[in-house]
């Protein structure tokens, strides 16, 4: 079969085709696919498939097949998903969260940024200073401050909720903000 010749045949077979494999789908979208599907793989094969005694037959019943693996698809996904047990819902943020976050939206973004840079994103002073296009200098003051103000932030949130904001240490995986912010420490904050 040419390649004139399979365009005719497209062009006077498809619109037939998907007609029918429509009235066995019930899915007008579905069935334009699947005989779209059927015409790629005879037009990959088109010496072999100039060879067919009924090529419309070819095509519908490659057509009815795909449209069949998709049904059994997704049966099958339907399947596996009812087994799969309800997946539990997960809590909400703890109080300590929730006052981390509250108190570090009071802080200017400047060191709103340079903070959750350095303590959460890992970052060094140096890899800070470069992200920010800031000097060196003033990432370590934007931190000093920016941890200074946190520190009264979340005291006063400690204060008011009592021990679950002093947990806000877990919010930040264990890094040395926490230390400085609820206990104070002195020394130098930007060793890292």
């Amino acid at each position: 079969m040419t390649e004139d010749e399979f365009d005719a045949f497209y062009a006077s077979a498809f619109p037939r085709v998907v007609g029918q494999v429509y009235a066995l789908t019930g899915d007008h979208g579905q069935a334009q696919d699947v005989v779209q599907e059927a015409f790629v793989r005879a037009w990959d094969r088109r010496r072999e498939f100039g060879a067919v005694a009924v090529p419309e037959a070819w095509i519908r019943t490659v057509a009815m097949r795909l449209a069949v693996s998709h049904w059994r698809r997704a049966r099958r996904w339907l399947e596996l998903v009812r087994r799969d047990a309800p997946r539990e819902h997960a809590p909400g943020p703890g109080p300590e969260h929730v006052a981390l976050v509250q108190a570090l939206r009071q802080l200017p973004d400047a060191q709103r940024h340079a903070i959750v840079l350095h303590h959460l994103c890992d970052l060094s002073v140096e890899q800070v200073a470069a992200e920010t296009g800031a000097p060196t200098g003033t990432v370590k003051a934007r931190l000093s401050r920016g941890r200074a103000a946190l520190a009264k932030h979340l005291s006063a949130s400690e204060d008011a909720r009592g021990d679950d904001v002093a947990d806000a240490i877990d919010v930040i995986d264990g890094k040395a903000l926490a230390s400085d912010v609820l206990g104070g420490k002195e020394g130098d904050p930007h060793a890292r």
